[in-house]
């Protein structure tokens, strides 16, 4: 197959009056004789100008909404408006036929999302979703491009493993048992020693566990992976399967972690800004759009790029969970009996909560330290008040939290008496403890959710539309 040229090397690096040879899917055809060609490496299209007299009439019958083609021509100025340059094609191959006659689902016009979501191995083809996975791709390299320009490590934690770092639970399990035959032991329970693994095992739902054994050796690591929760949940906000980056590191405490918290969010969006400028601009006009018919009230308090924005350009608000309780409990909307939730101390906050703190009351991105210990995991450090622990969350505009995160409990006798407390077995967890009986250090961390990051750097309103294949309750297609 003859080389070709990629859209975006052409757009960037124009060859004027070079014969050129263009591959990709037809996102438009005008008048049986303008091709508006995409190939998936830029949001924009190249213009092909055809001759429909020099064609075949098989060929133009194939050239389809999403056919593919392949195009050779010479590259001039173009003559028209709406684009810079165009190819004068001599010779147009259809690689592909897409005809709507055969099935083909799509049309050129605008779908729905649930339309798309029933037909997801064609939806990257479209504006919207190959902008939202451009920028997926980006926001991953700049993840990796951040821990290593400063010196942390990446390290693959297992994807199944035998504890429940967040004691919730919900866990999707291992075993190699055929259903409804798991040997039995005389009392009843499983016998697991006749398991693969000898012993009761799931996916994991964490890495970071195993990422404070990196920290306390090596000093700065992060994990990046996928992790898992059979969470019967049917919301915008969650997913079955998603992938998680957890940093770790030695000699951090809870300040430390929120300075790296707040670096480390804006780096990423300041990455997406630079380097997908078209992209962010067509999404920030697509919501725009959309939303022109919407009340007020249903609108976001803000476009996309102004949210964005709104993010990089502030310094982050840091709060105690006491005060933010305080806050909301004084505040006019609590008063007028605006939030659906209870406000009490005590009680976990719900994102009408923290929406309210970031978006009415300090109008800029807020992390809220200090939570009550009985709402929290028993691996974060218990301060001095006995009540509360050294725990964290990132809360933005239009989704709420978005980071949470703590200084570890390094102290031996502290964390024996938690997991005491939470009925979590020793035995289970000897290695965690070993971490502090054996030189232990203060280590800090944090759990950012790729997809909940990907969704407010998109704008997209579900977090099905911004993973590729999402596993959900019921749906595990592809």
């Amino acid at each position: 197959m003859s080389k070709r040229i990629e859209i975006a090397a052409i757009l960037q690096n124009a060859p004027l009056n070079e014969t050129i040879t263009v591959m990709g899917w037809v996102r438009a055809f005008r008048n049986n004789r303008f091709i508006a060609l995409n190939d998936g490496s830029t949001f924009h299209t190249l213009q092909v100008v055809v001759d429909p007299d020099q064609l075949s009439e098989d060929t133009l019958k194939q050239i389809h909404f999403h056919s593919c083609v392949k195009a050779t021509g010479k590259l001039v100025e173009s003559q028209g408006a709406g684009q810079a340059f165009e190819v004068i094609a001599t010779e147009v191959e259809v690689l592909g036929d897409s005809s709507p006659e055969e099935g083909y689902p799509l049309q050129p016009k605008a779908q729905s999302l649930e339309f798309l979501r029933e037909n997801a191995h064609f939806r990257m083809r479209t504006n919207a979703f190959s902008s939202v996975f451009r920028i997926r791709h980006g926001i991953a390299y700049a993840i990796h491009k951040y821990f290593n320009d400063r010196g942390y490590y990446y390290l693959h934690t297992p994807i199944i493993t035998g504890s429940d770092a967040e004691g919730a639970g919900e866990m999707f399990h291992v075993s190699t048992f055929e259903p409804n035959q798991a040997p039995t032991l005389p009392d009843g329970s499983i016998d697991w020693k006749q398991d693969f693994f000898e012993k009761a095992t799931n996916l994991t739902v964490s890495g970071q566990l195993q990422a404070e054994i990196g920290a306390l050796a090596l000093g700065k690591v992060y994990t990046f992976g996928p992790t898992f929760r059979a969470e019967n949940s049917n919301t915008t906000r969650h997913l079955a399967e998603f992938w998680m980056i957890e940093p770790e590191v030695a000699f951090y405490d809870i300040y430390d972690n929120m300075d790296l918290a707040e670096d480390f969010c804006k780096y990423l969006i300041n990455y997406v800004l630079e380097h997908y400028p078209d992209d962010v601009a067509f999404l920030d006009k697509r919501i725009q759009d959309m939303e022109k018919n919407m009340p007020m009230e249903q609108r976001r308090p803000m476009g996309l790029l102004d949210t964005l924005r709104f993010v990089v350009d502030n310094d982050f608000v840091r709060i105690t969970y006491t005060e933010a309780v305080d806050i909301l409990r004084n505040s006019k909307h609590y008063k007028k009996g605006k939030f659906e939730f209870p406000v009490e101390w005590g009680k976990d906050l719900q994102a009408e909560h923290e929406r309210y703190l970031v978006e009415k009351e300090f109008k800029k991105p807020v992390i809220v330290r200090n939570y009550p210990k009985d709402i929290k995991a028993f691996y974060m450090r218990q301060n001095d008040d006995e009540k509360t622990v050294a725990a964290m969350d990132v809360l933005f505009p239009g989704i709420g939290e978005v980071i949470g995160g703590s200084q570890r409990e390094e102290r031996l006798s502290h964390l024996k008496k938690r997991m005491q407390e939470m009925h979590i077995p020793e035995e289970e967890l000897w290695w965690y403890l070993d971490l502090r009986r054996f030189g232990g250090a203060p280590h800090a961390g944090f759990g950012l959710g790729f997809e909940r990051t990907v969704q407010f750097i998109t704008g997209m309103s579900n977090i099905r539309d911004v993973i590729a294949f999402p596993r959900t309750p019921g749906n595990a297609e592809f």
